[in-house]
């Protein structure tokens, strides 16, 4: 898919088929099979070939897609289209008409630029998608495999083949276009559509695609919320505080004294300045008994742990117990926490804790789905390092960018250089940007910045948390921003792990905070760690 997002465009219907083409052909491990989105290119020379929807390039030809969402209707010669809200615009052009300009209007482009050679070795054809109505009208415009409505729709595949089967054996050539014919086309191609796309335009649909997962994540609530004791499990972005924010909601408007329970005075700022309700306190695992004392209570109704595998030891179960009405064999709560092993920033898990734990027949919930990370940070974390972080990841994204940095000075050089990559180019706001170092601000590499850049960057503290993400650029340690998040993230001081031999904690926490851009800068200028 280019671009690797439908992001532009309010069409449904579009990202209905935008979302079936990056499906389609799952055994072209090639790349031969490229759809191209057109409509959120209007600034770029893809126009010049008009208005076309989705430009299919393949052995099997080139194909226009013009895609009709709502209603379709054609009466005494004239087109009408309704959209959601029942509004009707007519025209004499019908999308069949439409579809097949644009058609030629690529092709003269082509003509110009392709050597005929190759560009005759291509079938030339196009189709429309209906995908909300069913239309049963027959014309003289348009044969029965151009188009597919509600009906065929749903064997899009099948629909996409005898489309190519069609145009194909219409002059009775059966064309298959050859790897050199592909390449030129493409080179065409590829310079007006890739143009440079703003890296903040990259992310709305990965936007949506969270909003869509997150809602995906509401059924686990129903599960958690139907049990008095479950044990919760998922790696980094499954959406475990989520999950927490909304069992939390659920309980204490049933009247019940909810604790949210943390290790990190910092994500426990960050959750209280996010998230306030009555009935709900939010509480360090150490600071949970004052925190009872000063609400009038004996004890909580209900205790949910977020991040907890940090507190995976007797002495942090202890006090959970102490506080629970009931305690945990007869109390209600949920234990959410990460199945990789990030508890090493704050002491290794106790086996023993989690027996007991498990003692206790909670219900057991994996999450599996990635809400997060985009599809390519999420595949990038996990081939590195073999982490367990679920599975589709929030939409596709901008590639992660790495660079490996031999001197310290090469390393400020790509720091800066990453920094003006998603400020100045990608058009993000410098809150959406946060610099991640497993060392203190003083001893990272951003303290060699120049002032310029500098003196906008706001290194956060536990106190400082509840304004996140705030105006400024932020910085911290990757320690304390576990169980945190941001739209981009710029790691460095970290050793590529591949090179490295110890333990890749900071590896981990700090990949997976990125939401939705991650750029690292590995060091190879002989630090230790």
């Amino acid at each position: 898919m280019i671009p690797a997002t439908p992001h532009g465009t309010n069409s449904q219907a579009e990202k209905k088929i935008f979302d079936l083409l990056r499906h389609a052909f799952p055994a072209d491990k090639k790349n031969e099979y490229v759809a191209y989105h057109s409509l959120n290119l209007t600034r770029h020379a893809y126009k010049r070939f008009g208005e076309i929807d989705f430009l299919i390039c393949s052995p099997k030809g080139i194909f226009v897609l013009e895609v009709k969402g709502g209603g379709v209707s054609c009466k005494s010669g004239f087109w009408q289209y309704s959209n959601r809200f029942g509004e009707i615009n007519t025209s004499p052009e019908g999308p069949f008409k439409q579809a097949e300009s644009a058609l030629h209007g690529l092709r003269k482009k082509l003509s110009t630029t392709v050597p005929e050679n190759l560009l005759s070795q291509f079938a030339i054809g196009y189709g429309v998608l209906m995908p909300d109505c069913e239309f049963r009208q027959q014309g003289v415009e348009w044969d029965t495999q151009l188009f597919a409505d509600a009906r065929r729709y749903k064997g899009f595949d099948n629909w996409l083949k005898s489309l190519f089967y069609y145009w194909r054996h219409k002059d009775g050539k059966n064309r298959v276009a050859s790897v050199d014919a592909l390449k030129a086309l493409r080179d065409v191609l590829r310079p007006d559509v890739e143009a440079v796309i703003p890296l903040h335009a990259q992310l709305d649909s990965v936007h949506e695609r969270i909003d869509t997962l997150t809602e995906d994540q509401l059924f686990w609530v129903d599960v958690v919320e139907a049990n008095p004791r479950v044990l919760c499990s998922g790696g980094a972005g499954t959406g475990k505080t989520f999950l927490a924010m909304e069992l939390a909601r659920r309980w204490t408007s049933k009247g019940l004294n909810v604790a949210l329970v943390c290790k990190s005075p910092w994500l426990k700022n960050f959750l209280q300045s996010q998230f306030s309700m009555p009935g709900l306190t939010v509480s360090t695992v150490e600071g949970l008994a004052v925190a009872k004392r000063r609400q009038g209570l004996e004890s909580f109704d209900a205790i949910i742990i977020d991040e907890g595998q940090d507190l995976l030891n007797i002495d942090n179960v202890d006090k959970i117990d102490q506080n629970l009405k009931n305690g945990l064999p007869n109390g209600q709560w949920c234990f959410f926490h990460d199945i990789n092993n990030q508890s090493c920033l704050f002491g290794d898990v106790d086996k023993e804790a989690l027996d007991y734990l498990k003692a206790q027949n909670p219900v057991l919930v994996p999450l599996k789905t990635n809400c997060r990370n985009t599809r390519i940070i999420l595949e990038k974390v996990q081939a590195s390092l073999a982490a367990d972080m679920g599975i589709r990841g929030a939409g596709e994204g901008p590639n992660v960018h790495e660079v490996h940095a031999i001197t310290k000075e090469r390393a400020v050089s790509e720091l800066t250089k990453a920094i003006d990559d998603v400020i100045k180019v990608g058009g993000l706001s410098p809150g959406q940007l946060t610099l991640l170092s497993p060392f203190d601000f003083n001893e990272s590499l951003v303290v060699q910045l120049s002032d310029k850049y500098k003196q906008n960057i706001h290194v956060l503290d536990e106190y400082s948390f509840r304004n996140f993400p705030g105006n400024n650029i932020s910085f911290s340690t990757i320690a304390n921003f576990k169980g945190l998040e941001n739209e981009a993230i710029i790691i460095v001081d970290l050793i590529d792990p591949d090179k490295y031999e110890g333990k890749l904690v900071n590896h981990y926490v700090g990949m997976s905070r990125a939401k939705s851009y991650l750029s690292i800068i590995w060091s190879e200028y002989g630090f230790e760690e």
